[in-house]
């Protein structure tokens, strides 16, 4: 039988409480902005699972003790310049994004319907090859693109900055 190290899974110790909050959930301030939680220096209330296997060991929370909400105090106006400066950056990409066409070759028949589909992987792809990086998951496709055109793709970059990408599809060139 094979015994595990129970300090090695993550920043709590097996038998040490969580900080409950009123409503049943653990207590967590969060270290950084997560979309459908709340800002940087937020006291959330989430469930165990959520907190145990998501939040703690990605480093976006931590528990809300008052310790750590006194850091957090003492350092906001450097945690809203950071965060102004995020979204400077996140405006910049975007204004980027909206500016550029990407074109992407995929197999097609004459009436221009291809053999497979274009989806968020290549689009990604695409844009790493003109120096855009990006997250699969913030490109929104309506549906796969199965056919040659050129489409409006919407990309969201997080706090609620959005921008439209030009894709292009085109045949591969048979030679």
């Amino acid at each position: 039988m094979q015994v595990r190290n129970k300090r090695a899974r993550g920043a709590y110790r097996v038998g040490k409480r969580l900080p409950k909050g009123p409503n049943g959930g653990i207590q967590l301030l969060l270290i950084q902005s997560v979309d459908s939680l709340g800002k940087q220096g937020d006291v959330v209330e989430v469930k165990p699972g959520y907190a145990k296997n998501y939040l703690i060991p990605q480093g976006l929370a931590t528990f809300a003790t008052d310790h750590h909400r006194r850091m957090v105090e003492k350092h906001k106006a450097e945690l809203a310049e950071l965060q102004r400066q995020k979204l400077a950056a996140l405006h910049d990409l975007a204004d980027r994004i909206a500016n550029v066409l990407v074109q992407i070759e995929a197999n097609a028949n004459d009436e221009g319907q291809l053999y497979g589909s274009v989806g968020a992987d290549e689009i990604v792809h695409a844009l790493k090859a003109q120096d855009i990086n990006i997250a699969v998951d913030a490109v929104r496709l309506d549906g796969p693109i199965k056919e040659t055109a050129q489409y409006s793709v919407r990309i969201y970059l997080g706090h609620e900055i959005e921008t439209s990408l030009k894709v292009l599809v085109v045949p591969t060139k048979h030679e």
